[in-house]
């Protein structure tokens, strides 16, 4: 694990068990900077693409302790969900055999990265499918936003992007039936029942 990508990190000295977790969290999120049309930041910077895990190395050691982030609005935007609506989704999204794409957990929130301008969509999509006027905690990342990756702190992948779904997340209205049903559920388990 000292050589990653056929080349030495660190100058080639012997990492230690720490030094090997690093060198794992560098290879990650350089995989990030892979897929076409994604864009991560560390400590504000933005990585280049194709960015080898020495060059996240030697940011992360300028700015330790520095959050990885993935910016919406290029590859995907995401649809913003309470963390236990969004996992019942997800359990009932992959039993009705639909593919629901990359999802993350961060900080109580499930996140779902969903086709690129969704945000500009979303309410329209919303009217159509009789959501507009639900009290619904659904938000959606687009142009100009980034959501928390890991190895962020409390951030995990639910679901971790493949190359097909990187690629090609799917189309918001897939899931916006189903997110939108488990988030009108919470918050009405929340208010009592009628």
């Amino acid at each position: 694990m000292d050589i990653l990508f056929d080349t030495p990190i660190f100058g080639g000295r012997s990492l230690g068990v720490r030094g090997r977790a690093h060198a794992g969290r560098c290879r990650a999120v350089a995989e990030y900077t892979l897929h076409p049309g994604w864009t991560a930041t560390l400590a504000g910077a933005e990585l280049p693409a194709a960015s080898s895990p020495a060059q996240i190395a030697d940011l992360w050691l300028r700015h330790p302790g520095a959050e990885v982030r993935l910016r919406t609005g290029g590859g995907f935007d995401v649809l913003d969900v309470p963390e236990q609506p969004g996992l019942q989704a997800l359990v009932r999204l992959e039993r009705m055999g639909h593919r629901p794409g990359p999802v993350l957990a961060a900080a109580g929130r499930a996140l779902f990265l969903v086709a690129p301008h969704t945000a500009e969509t979303l309410p329209d999509l919303l009217y159509r499918t009789g959501w507009d006027d639900a009290a619904l905690d659904l938000r959606c990342h687009g142009v100009g936003g980034s959501v928390p990756a890991p190895p962020t702190a409390l951030t995990r992948w639910l679901r971790p992007p493949t190359p097909e779904s990187a690629a090609r997340p799917p189309e918001a209205r897939l899931l916006l039936g189903t997110l939108a049903y488990a988030c009108h559920r919470g918050v009405a388990g929340l208010v009592g029942r009628r």
